[in-house]
């Protein structure tokens, strides 16, 4: 069955849902702030809600070179599905945390195993898709990343039907269920023979971490592509996490509303995006071999006035407006980060790769994030939305002018 051409599809297809589910449980608690907190008065501080959700950034920032390097060695598929597990596990606890050190820890937990997944997923989807699919491969997987955003906004309005002890709950049981499809079909496929440690395992496998973060470090692209990635994660990860909070603030609607409004708006555009970002980039490369750089830079652009309508507007058309440009913008440019990362790093080190630039990415969505609490609690996050659109700026300049690939797929040094 994995030797047919319609199997690499399906991989494509069973990590789609896991995508999905990655994004929704962590998405979940950025809408279901205001039913939680009747049991967890804590929460009701902007500064405590910005601590809890940039612990999981903090952890899943640090965890990430890690899993990558682990997925660069190990069978990808069992990384997957203990990946899976465990983080659904972790939903399932958090219907039944009774003070805010709970759901702290919780989270931190979710960061760790949140993190082996999403190196492992893209290396192995890029693995299967070589040839000329690999952008649109990996666009399809990614909307499910959005549609699980998206899913998320649904969690103040489940929340306020039901409670929401039941919705971490009932998705928390999904994610376990789930996972026994993966243990029965999902297949592993390396392009490469990992290097095998021939004594003392522990020294040597430090030994090959230590050498794959120095390839890494040491080719000035990657150096660019680090930076390109991470600036606009700032924006990225602001809108993950605070995009609610602002269309409630601005438009003086509830989160019941807010949530949906915001994240689907965002989500139908990022789905957008990524689907018309991945065959743009597919058809383009094959006549300049700079076609994903083109089209990432042209998704970078859109998302400028996204965040000046977004930080700025005070009604419904400005707003979503900014909302569906930034949307649209971020997925072109977010299905193009593995592909472009492939152009430059060879298989058996592009988990590690992805792993450093989850590490620079979320890292600067945990300051963000915390910085917008601070923001939020005095009246200042429309403002300072907007003004993320200068980082953007920078990295748009940086990736045209220094980003110049030789090859179409790197292959083994």
């Amino acid at each position: 069955m994995k030797n047919k051409n319609i199997y690499p599809w399906l991989v494509v297809i069973m990590l789609w849902v896991v995508a999905l589910l990655n994004y929704l449980d962590r998405q979940m608690l950025s809408t279901m702030k205001p039913s939680m907190m009747t049991d967890i008065p804590e929460l009701v501080s902007a500064e405590n809600f910005g601590r809890l959700m940039a612990i999981f950034l903090w952890i899943y920032a640090f965890m990430s070179p890690i899993s990558g390097v682990i997925a660069d060695r190990i069978n990808r598929k069992w990384l997957i599905v203990f990946s899976l597990l465990i983080w659904s596990g972790v939903t399932l606890l958090m219907g039944y945390a009774k003070t805010f050190d709970e759901l702290y820890w919780l989270r931190a937990i979710m960061g760790i195993s949140e993190a082996f997944y999403i190196p492992a997923g893209l290396a192995l989807i890029a693995d299967y898709h070589e040839g000329k699919t690999r952008s649109t491969a990996i666009g399809i997987h990614t909307t499910g990343i959005y549609l699980g955003q998206a899913f998320g906004g649904f969690g103040a309005l489940i929340a306020s039907d039901f409670s929401w002890r039941i919705t971490f709950h009932s998705f928390g049981w999904i994610g376990l269920v789930y996972s026994l499809i993966l243990i029965l079909f999902l297949k592993e496929k390396k392009t490469y023979i990992p290097e095998k440690p021939k004594s003392s395992p522990i020294t040597k496998e430090f030994q090959m971490l230590i050498k794959s973060f120095g390839i890494l470090l040491g080719n000035i692209s990657f150096w660019v592509i680090l930076f390109y990635f991470s600036a606009p994660s700032l924006p990225g990860w602001a809108t993950k996490n605070w995009l609610p909070t602002l269309f409630s603030d601005s438009l003086h609607i509830n989160m019941t509303q807010a949530g949906p409004m915001a994240t689907i708006s965002m989500a139908i555009a990022s789905f957008s995006g990524v689907i018309l970002g991945g065959i743009a980039s597919d058809k383009w490369v094959q006549i300049n071999i700079k076609g994903r750089i083109f089209t990432g830079a042209i998704g970078l652009g859109l998302t400028v006035p996204g965040l000046i309508l977004i930080g700025y507007g005070h009604n419904v058309i400005p707003i979503l407006t900014g909302s569906l440009l930034f949307g649209l913008g971020f997925g072109i440019f977010d299905v193009n980060n593995m592909p472009i990362l492939c152009q430059f790093v060879s298989p058996r080190y592009r988990a590690t790769g992805y792993g450093l630039l989850n590490l620079a990415g979320i890292a600067s969505g945990a300051v963000i994030t915390s910085f917008l609490g601070e923001s939020a609690d005095k009246g200042n996050l429309g403002n300072n939305f907007a003004l993320l659109s200068i980082v953007v700026v920078i990295a748009i300049v940086l990736q045209i002018t220094m980003l110049h690939p030789k090859y179409i797929n790197q292959v083994e040094d």
